[in-house]
Parts: structure tokens; sequence; C-alpha cells
């Protein structure tokens, strides 16, 4: 993923930090509340919102069945309708069919639309290193690339910051940029919505080039659909010439039928709208309207690989609503930087280590980003049930090793010996009983699970002889 992740300290040391850091836990907690408060007005008004989220997760799951015949059916569609299909198998892959796209126009510039498939692949760096400069137009994304930060929410990148510190980011960042910040200017959420629009607004007319993701794909027609809120991502899909989007295979759906399932389901879930005030949706090109060349660069990444898994691929479901961070007590505590990645909180503990493999120690410890609480599962609109695919990942890492690993299963193996054989267990609750003052407060080599827990002190007889004084 985004080179900017590369050497970030696994989970447990990350969120360590993050936790003290006062600010940052203030803007999470009123940031998460307030979205996940609305979303649960949003949801109440529908009488049939199981029956939606039911009809969500098996659309999902037909088209995971059959990926390759719905990708080969969109292919045909698009290249029909006068679009260019390219096949992306990792991101290497990918950040070089795009720059050579862009290159073949003669541009060295090109304004974005929010997408966490380019964040993912690094793709701003990668055209950076090409001598491309990539706009951002998104208003979040725009704060996270002006004060040359990290993205830390799916669907608001920025929660991290609050109004003062965007403002300072404006101020100091906007000249350097292109059109800068107006002088004296506030934080309130008109100003500083208004400095955003005449920043961007040069960049949306002197653009050649656009690039997008999509929130889904329909396969029958070839049509790609962005929803969102601002109009930016609308500019950036209508008014350049070239229109290149990059997109996960999973993104795909069969048919407009199913398309209207998530048409309820997404903007409720995320901006706890009826509808977002931006549906755009495009199918190939037109003459005389909107780009005149559109490419789409299909991507794989660890995608199929994570297909393979029949308990992990439930997390390729996922339509990037953010419901499941904003319920999350440990990503309000910890923040969205802990996670490595750009797909932070409790789907980002499933699908980074996924995608990326669990060979490195931040994608090791993700798994454990959770309290299994639950809480994710009960708001996803495609009911991806991340506890169990945390504990199935959990499972994977232990058979890794690693020398705390082979301490653990050779405890759970002794444990299990004890268990088999009733006399050897008395015998052990015999000894433990007559020796408890002697045993230390913290036993040695659990010191992180006992540093936030009191371990309990053992009767002075066991339950095994109780029994027999009273029972017999």
């Amino acid at each position: 993923m985004s080179g900017t992740y590369l050497g970030m300290p696994s989970f447990p040391e990350a969120a360590k930090d993050a936790v003290h850091n006062v600010t940052l836990r203030a803007n999470l907690r009123h940031a998460t509340h307030t979205i996940r408060d609305k979303r649960a007005r949003a949801v109440a008004e529908l009488a049939d919102w199981a029956q939606l989220r039911e009809a969500g997760k098996q659309i999902k799951n037909r088209t995971l069945r059959h990926l390759d015949r719905y990708l080969e059916q969109l292919e045909t569609a698009v290249t029909e309708a006068g679009g260019t299909v390219h096949w992306a198998a990792d991101a290497e892959e990918a950040n070089r069919i795009v720059a050579d796209l862009v290159k073949a126009t003669g541009e060295r510039e090109v304004v974005k639309v929010k997408s966490m498939a380019t964040q993912e692949i690094g793709l701003n760096e990668a055209l950076e290193a090409e001598g491309i400069s990539a706009y951002e137009t998104d208003l979040a994304e725009l704060i996270v690339q002006l004060g040359d930060d990290r993205p830390s929410h799916i669907l608001v990148p920025a929660i991290h910051r609050n109004r003062g510190e965007i403002r300072d980011i404006f101020a100091e960042k906007m000249g350097s940029w292109g059109r800068p910040a107006p002088d004296g200017l506030s934080d309130t959420p008109t100003e500083l919505a208004e400095a955003a629009r005449l920043h961007l607004r040069e960049k949306f007319l002197r653009a050649k080039v656009g690039i997008s993701g999509a929130n889904f794909m329909v396969a029958e027609t070839g049509t790609l659909v962005v929803f969102e809120s601002e109009g930016n991502g609308r500019m950036c899909l209508t008014l350049p010439e070239t229109l290149i989007s990059v997109v996960g295979i999973e993104k795909v759906v069969p048919s407009w039928r199913d398309l209207e399932v998530f048409l309820q389901t997404l903007p409720r879930s995320s901006t706890a709208e009826r509808m977002n005030p931006y549906n755009s949706m495009w199918t190939g090109t037109v003459d005389a309207d909107g780009p005149q060349t559109f490419h789409l660069v299909l991507l794989d990444n660890g995608r199929t690989d994570t297909l393979a898994d029949e308990v992990g691929r439930q997390a390729l479901r996922c339509i990037r609503c953010s419901a499941c961070l904003n319920v999350c007590p440990v990503y309000e505590r910890a923040g969205g930087h802990a996670y490595g990645s750009v797909y932070p909180g409790p789907i980002g503990a499933i699908l980074s280590p996924q995608l990326r493999g669990i060979q490195s120690e931040i994608d090791a410890s993700l798994p454990y980003a959770s309290s299994l609480c639950g809480a994710c599962y009960e708001v996803c609109p495609v009911a991806i049930d991340i506890p169990e695919v945390l504990v199935h990942l959990r499972e994977k890492v232990a058979d890794q090793g690693g020398k705390g690993h082979r301490l653990e299963k050779a405890a759970i193996k002794a444990a299990g010996w004890v268990l088999n054989h009733p006399a050897a267990l008395a015998a052990g609750e015999r000894v433990a009983s007559r020796t408890r003052k002697l045993h230390p407060k913290k036993p040695p080599g659990a010191g992180a699970w006992t540093a936030s827990r009191e371990l309990p002190e053992l009767p002075a007889e066991s339950f095994r002889d109780w029994w027999k004084k009273n029972r017999t």
C-alpha cells in the first residue's frame, strides 16, 4: 500500500502513543459519536433495514462466487461503450499503467476524486516520482494533502483535525499548492469551505486529466458509480478530457437491480443521508459530453488471494461506508493512524492483513486490534462478521510461529494433557490451593495481560475437595 505507511510500528506500540494525545481523542470522540448517532436515526427510518442488509450480503456473496464471469462481462460492456480496460495484478503495475496513461496525454498534473484504491497503491507518490502532480479535491483529502498528513478515516480522512488546525493548515500551505487562503481566514465552516472552493476552482478549470475510483461497477452495462456529498467529484468526472478510474475488482455488481439495494444502505451507513447529494454514473464515453477518453484500471493487489480464503473473503463485501469505525471503542481511542494502513478501524484490521499478508509486524498485530465486542458486525450494512474474521486471522498469526506463539502453543498443549487426566488435575488443584500465599501477583511472561487486570485469588480449598466434604 501507500509508501507513507512503511516502517510504522505495530498497532499496540502506535496506539500507546495515540491514546495519550488529548486533542486527538477529543476530536475522534466528538466526530464518531456525532456520525453514529445520525446514522442510527437514518437507519431507523427503514422498516426493512434487516432485509436490505441481508440482500446486500447475498448480492456480494453471489458476485464473489462468480467474480471471474462478472469481470469479463464488465470488460466487454466498458469496451463496447468506448472505454479501455486495463488489468493490474498489484500496486506497482497499476501505478505504472496510470503514469503511462497520464504521460501519453502530455499533461503533468491531474485532479483526483477521493479514492481508497489509489491511496492503497500509493498513486500520488508514484505520480510524483514521474514528475506528475496529483491534486486531491475532496475537502478532507485536501486537508490531509496540504498538511502533509495521512488519512485516518475511510469517510472523513481528516477526522483527527479540528477546525482550528484546518484553518492553520489552509493559511500556511495553500499558497504553495495554488491559490492562497484569504487573509484573516477564520475557523468557521463557511469560510473554510469557501477557501477550499476558491483554491480548487482554478485546478478544475485547467485540468485535462481526472483520476477516480468507484463505489460500484455494474457488469451488465459497464457503468461506474461514485457517491459523494460535495460536488468536487462531479467536477473531476465531467470536466477533464481524459478520465482514469482505478477500482478494486471486488467493486463489481451484476445488475442495476442489485445497485438499488446499495443506493439505500450505503448513504445511510456512511453519511447518515437518505441519498448522497451527488450520485455520478458514467458508461464509457459520449461525443461532446464529458471526458472523451476513458480508462478503467481493474486492481487485484491481494484480492484474489483474499478470495481464496473461505472465512476471510467476506471482507471483500465491504462497501467502504465506515460505520464500523464509528462504533469501535478501539478506533475511537487509538485513531486511524495506529493501524498503519489506509484502511483503519475494524475493517482495516481484517482487510489490510489479507491484502498485504501477515509477514510484517504491523499486519501481524492488526487482528489483535479489537476487543471482539461485535459492535462492528451489528452496524455493517453487508453483515461482515468482523469478529469471526479477526479470530480466524489470529489463528493464522499464531500458526506463523514466533517465540511468544511457541510458548503459548506449549502451554495449551500442557493444559490439554492435564485436563484429560483427572488425577493430575486434582493433584494440581490441591497444590495450587495450599501454596497460594507463595504465588506472584504477576506471573512471569504474562505482563501484557496482567498490566491491566487482576488475577483472582485462589480459594483455600478446591471445588473438588469442597464437594467431597459437603456432598458425599
